[in-house]
């Protein structure tokens, strides 16, 4: 009986867990206008559309000096992403950056870490979906940890989680309930890391390394 009490109040905090962190990803849309950045950063994924067309409209708008889109399909072009954004040519040309490298969002983490710390920015605005945005940060101050580079966040809304019965629609609940687990995970994984050292900030390491 102990174990089913216990497997119980274990499956209400999932729970309650669960509702709280569709709450917080409700309420993050609409964005509100960030601070203005050194850097806007794009990671890709589902609807990526949407997250470059929202971070290039900042950059129009003078919200930043450069952007980054992270995780870019290897096959597509610069014209394909400008296409894909509608993308003023002038300001695409000479302000827009690709990243091909990251494959997931531990690579998103790392590729902005490595561009940001090449245009020695010490700001940058964060563009991605509602619902990955929690995880994103997450991975995003865990490589920044340390070296004083402001994060600030941008949400581009994802029309089936801005419904109040979101759980009731089964694409809507399967992609909730997915992206709460890696959050968890990444949480877990965070408070195991910070029981002991954690690797020098990317911008330390660097400087070691070199001779």
């Amino acid at each position: 009986m102990k174990s089913v009490a216990a497997f119980l109040v274990l499956a209400l905090i999932w729970f309650a867990g669960l509702f709280a962190y569709a709450h917080r990803v409700q309420q993050s849309t609409p964005a509100r206008l960030p601070p203005p950045a050194d850097g806007i950063v794009a990671l890709t994924g589902a609807g990526s559309k949407e997250r470059i067309a929202a971070a290039i409209g900042l950059l129009e708008d003078g919200y930043g000096r450069r952007v980054l889109v992270s995780g870019v399909n290897p096959e597509a072009s610069r014209e394909d992403i400008r296409n894909l954004s509608r993308a003023v040519r002038r300001l695409y040309d000479c302000c827009v950056d690709l990243g091909f490298t990251a494959a997931d969002t531990v690579g998103n983490a790392r590729e902005t870490a490595e561009w940001t710390e090449a245009m020695r920015y010490r700001s940058l605005t964060i563009v991605t979906a509602d619902y990955h945005m929690p995880r994103a940060m997450l991975e995003l101050r865990a490589v920044f940890h340390g070296t004083g580079v402001r994060l600030s966040t941008y949400a581009v809304p994802t029309p089936a989680l801005k419904s109040s019965h979101w759980w009731r629609q089964p694409r809507a609940a399967r992609l909730m309930v997915v992206e709460y687990c890696k959050y968890l995970a990444i949480l877990g994984r965070e408070a195991v890391l910070g029981l002991g050292p954690r690797e020098a900030p990317l911008e330390t390491a660097q400087q070691k390394a070199t001779p």
